[in-house]
């Protein structure tokens, strides 16, 4: 194919060794009855003979089609249409470029997207390869915005950006044994990359180069709207198309209210019209009885839409219902396209005038974490569908059944929605020029930095790590990590070289988030410090007993503070190596570095809020 990476080796790898043949009932996963569905966007569907039917189209909505085919069906189109580019974003560790599609009436550059003064909407399908009905529906969506023209009246006021495949390896790992709880297409991608990652976690880390890429992208295309389409796991319910964003209480407040205002307002519209059963984000309780309500959490930066909460990018998760149809969910992502465009067309400036307001926003002090509202949490109606819990002969556990006909519910929902850990919002943050992998990921966030030439003294607070945690298995490629703080006031003396990171940017609030270190996504947490809670410098007893000795003659302050600590600390009593610990830690020997988080905040008047 033309300007496309083959499927390479490590592909035909992965081919040739799939699955053990075990046949019969193992095949075939047991999924609940789906109900019938007529809906009227099955007429946005072109027949299997027509010249810009989708290879998915042509197969019935049976199939979808592998990376070499999509790229070859998108070059053509590119081909024939003056309004459609495809852009490499980079590519993944198995040399496949992970291309963007640009549909505009206004030239295909970042800057002359940015010159028509046209709002911007980022559809990114397949993070999750198998989860690819995004793929199939933008594509439909792309040939009647352009070659057939059905909707190209939307291009006069929007422009599309569409990510067709954003796990380009993990899409290339292609089975029918895929998702196991997933209702078609026949064969379809992986979960995870090349390197098992998942990438609807790789946000803030940014470890893979797949999503360093795409967050190159939100810088240099600087998208209004960013839709990450997914498909779900879990229970059964009758809503087809879900979606969901932090809410109004979190880091973009004013993005969140032009969504609740406008793009919801209008997905539900037209979902709706065209036959499908729109709803909220369904992640249950317990996914054997949801009468005990769902849960909606405060994204974290690890996720699309919390990281672009965080960066005040307006980022909606789409989460199409697995057990529904694959045209089904197809056809209703198309519906979701075409109504985030004539959201975007119709109140474009308001939602740019909203991103405006909250980059100069300067929240203070700045939630790490979230927690649940005191009280009864509130009640909403939910779509259900009937089941039953059975006795499970496998499991010796209950089990449920979901029979398919619809019942309407009235569940709680518990929310996070309340600051539970906070930081004060210091003016900068200061790194020293060692840790070259941080400052680097800042930089690929597109933090500024400001980079010192000359030696700086500098009056900071400092944190020490107490009883810091390492987490027993690995998560996502790394070891995570959780401590208390405790802080300390330092003056260092900075080299060349140290990156001071000021909060007063339009990114100040992520880069706390990254640089704060109990913060869960932080770089800390997610790994990048480790080496700091490793003591590198010790004591032997022959040594520290005399020293000890003379100390406690020397000051009759530290006999007795030593004699209390023997008396009210049993275990320490009877420890010999932590006695000769404790007036180790008191001797300018001890390394004062050990357990001393690197990343300093600068002590001054702090950011007001703008």
């Amino acid at each position: 194919m033309r300007r496309g990476a083959s499927l390479g080796i490590a592909a035909v790898v992965w081919a040739m060794v799939g699955p053990a043949a075990a046949g019969g009932a193992a095949e075939e996963a047991a999924l609940p009855p789906a109900p019938p569905w007529r809906g009227k966007s099955r007429s946005l569907a072109v027949g299997v003979a027509h010249e810009w039917a989708t290879p998915c189209e042509k197969s019935g909505f049976k199939e979808t089609p592998r990376y070499d085919d999509t790229m070859l069906w998108l070059l053509t189109l590119e081909e024939s249409s003056p309004h459609v580019k495809l852009v490499s974003l980079g590519k993944s560790p198995e040399g496949r470029d992970i291309y963007m599609v640009v549909a505009s009436l206004d030239g295909f550059t970042p800057g002359s997207l940015e010159a028509s003064g046209k709002p911007i909407l980022l559809a990114q399908a397949g993070i999750h390869s198998g989860e690819i009905d995004g793929k199939d529906a933008g594509m439909m969506f792309l040939r009647d915005l352009t070659v057939r023209g059905t909707k190209s009246e939307l291009l006069e006021k929007a422009c599309f950006l569409f990510i067709p495949i954003f796990s380009v390896d993990g899409h290339e790992r292609f089975s029918r044994f895929s998702r196991i709880n997933q209702r078609g297409p026949v064969e379809s991608g992986w979960r995870t990359t090349s390197r098992n990652l998942n990438l609807n976690r790789d946000y803030a880390k940014a470890d893979s180069p797949e999503m360093r890429a795409v967050i190159r992208a939100f810088d240099i295309w600087a998208p209004d709207l960013y839709l990450d389409i997914h498909v779900t796991n879990g229970a059964d319910y009758q809503y087809d198309i879900t979606w969901g964003y932090n809410g109004a209480h979190a880091y973009s407040p004013e993005l969140a209210g032009w969504m609740d205002a406008h793009l919801t307002p209008q997905l539900t519209k037209s979902l709706e019209q065209w036959g499908h059963v729109p709803g909220p984000l369904v992640f249950p309780v317990d996914g054997k009885d949801l009468s005990k309500g769902i849960r909606s959490w405060t994204a974290g930066q690890r996720y699309s839409h919390g990281y672009g909460d965080a960066r005040h990018m307006a980022s909606v998760l789409v989460e199409n219902h697995s057990l529904k149809p694959y045209d089904q969910r197809v056809l209703g992502t198309y519906v979701l396209l075409e109504a985030a465009m004539k959201a975007l067309g119709e109140h474009g400036k308001a939602l740019r005038e909203a991103r405006k307001k909250d980059r100069v926003r300067r929240l203070d002090p700045v939630p790490l974490t979230w927690r649940e509202p005191e009280g009864e949490p509130p009640k909403v109606s939910f779509k259900g569908i009937e089941n039953r819990v059975v006795d499970s002969p496998v499991s010796g556990q209950k089990r449920v059944e979901w029979s398919g006909k619809p019942v309407d519910l009235e569940v709680p929902v518990f929310a996070t929605t309340v600051p539970d850990v906070t930081v004060a919002r210091f003016r900068a943050y200061w790194i020293p020029p060692a840790w070259t992998e941080v400052i680097a990921r800042l930089e690929v966030h597109g933090v500024k930095l400001e980079r010192i030439e000359e030696p700086r003294k500098v009056e900071v607070e400092m944190l020490r790590l107490v009883e810091p945690q390492l987490e027993e298995r690995p998560f996502e490629g790394r070891v995570r990590v959780s401590a208390k703080v405790k802080p300390e006031r330092h003056t260092v003396e900075y080299p060349a070289g140290s990156v001071r990171v000021p909060t007063d940017q339009a990114l100040g609030t992520l880069a706390i988030l990254l640089l704060e270190p109990e913060s869960p996504d932080s770089f800390f947490q997610w790994g990048f410090f480790h080496e700091v809670l490793q003591r590198a410098e010790y004591v032997d007893a022959y040594v520290m007993e005399p020293m000890a000795e003379r100390m406690l003659k020397e000051s009759p302050e530290l006999k007795r503070e030593f004699e209390q600590k023997l008396k009210d600390d049993p275990e320490f009593a009877a420890d010999p190596k932590a006695r000769l610990m404790w007036f180790y830690r008191r001797t300018p020997f001890f390394d004062e570095r050990w357990n001393l988080y690197p990343v300093a905040r600068e002590i001054s008047a702090r950011v007001d809020d703008g």
